[in-house]
């Protein structure tokens, strides 16, 4: 059994994969913030079955918030961290992408000053197909070069 912290754990994938660990007996850690970018009754809903196991327990945490991440780290040691944690939405990156780089880039930056300070064995960061820009060959692949994002969002992910 494992401690896993899971940042951006109310969204579609983070919910699934609380739902996956919690099934194979880690303990989870989620962490969220709710912004209204998705109806946070919506990430509410995707957090209902964790919600009711004794091995959740959910952080309402913006990893914006430099003190509160760290504190975080300190309270729950976790082994594993996942961070899946970010603004979405390439459109609306055109239209405030100083909120982008702010919680896609620093928060970011938070959440691996904090692995570096409390040491957890691995760190997983999941990224987005955006960060390929307008990249014509398919299927993309990790080792693409990914010189050329066409949003702020997708810059942000990148960086």
């Amino acid at each position: 059994m494992k401690r896993v912290l899971i940042t951006g754990a109310a969204g579609f994938i983070g919910s699934s994969l609380t739902d996956e660990l919690l099934a194979r007996g880690d303990e989870v850690i989620g962490v969220d913030n709710f912004n209204t970018y998705y109806d946070p009754a919506i990430k509410r809903r995707n957090l209902k079955q964790a919600d009711s196991m004794d091995r959740f327990t959910l952080h309402e945490v913006d990893i914006c918030d430099e003190n509160a991440v760290n504190a975080l780290f300190a309270a729950t040691e976790p082994e594993v961290v996942v961070h899946l944690a970010a603004r979405a939405g390439v459109r609306p990156s055109l239209q405030d992408p100083n909120l982008y780089h702010r919680v896609n880039v620093i928060g970011g930056q938070h959440i691996l000053d904090a692995c570096r300070h409390h040491m957890p064995s691995h760190l997983v960061f999941a990224s987005s197909s955006s960060v390929y820009g307008g990249s014509v060959d398919v299927p993309f692949r990790e080792t693409d070069p990914v010189m050329t994002p066409v949003s702020p969002y997708a810059a942000t992910k990148r960086m």
